[in-house]
């Protein structure tokens, strides 16, 4: 089986943003706040953060599964990793995650400014200056055969549907506007041309979009 680039359980608003304007250590999405977000996530059974029995079941909880199956690698940019610009001036900073990061695979960090390696429980983090195809290359020889997920940011993803490397996508439209931030789309039939996308309501109230490369 060939090993795939999945982008998998990334959010954005109805009008199209992942994330709002001014990052910072204390508001990691900005002016936006994420709980609507990512509220149809946190509520199901296998939320990765969920400590105490209970949850819903459903599409909302497959599709949570579904973001942790047969993953090898991640690979994300440098703001989802943490809020710092410019050569990195703290060493001690390793995430927004704690002595426990929820990926349990190497994660490779995209940034023009690398650092050395490290590692947290049993997630690795390596930092690249490296175009998307050479980071994948990267990615998929440390997945040992799994799938690569593609965690975000926004400009990340863009990057990589730009250089045609993504495979499959499940974006989760939550029903709200942002108005303003880093934007994944205008529309999602923006990517039609390349992929096929099949869109599924959800009793949460968020939307399904799942997107498989033609």
């Amino acid at each position: 089986m060939p090993q795939l680039l999945r982008v998998q359980c990334f959010n954005v608003s109805r009008d199209g943003f992942g994330t709002g304007e001014g990052q910072s250590l204390e508001r990691p999405f900005g002016h936006a706040d994420p709980t609507p977000l990512f509220s149809w996530r946190a509520a199901t059974a296998s939320f990765v953060y969920r400590t105490e029995p209970g949850g819903t079941r459903g599409l909302d909880d497959y599709l949570t599964r579904d973001a942790e199956c047969n993953i090898g690698a991640e690979i994300m940019g440098r703001n989802k990793f943490g809020p710092q610009r410019g050569p990195w001036e703290d060493h001690e900073w390793k995430g927004w995650w704690g002595e426990n990061p929820p990926f349990h695979t190497p994660v490779f960090v995209l940034t023009h400014h690398e650092r050395p390696s490290f590692t947290l429980a049993d997630t690795s983090f390596h930092f690249l200056n490296a175009s998307p195809a050479e980071a994948l290359a990267r990615a998929k020889q440390a997945a040992a055969g799994r799938d690569v997920r593609l965690g975000g940011g926004v400009a990340t993803i863009r990057e990589f549907l730009a250089a045609d490397l993504v495979d499959t996508m499940h974006i989760a439209v939550a029903p709200v506007d942002l108005h303003r931030g880093e934007r994944l789309w205008d529309s999602p039939d923006e990517l039609l041309d390349r992929f096929h996308l099949e869109s599924v309501p959800s009793p949460s109230g968020v939307t399904h979009l799942l997107f498989w490369k033609r």
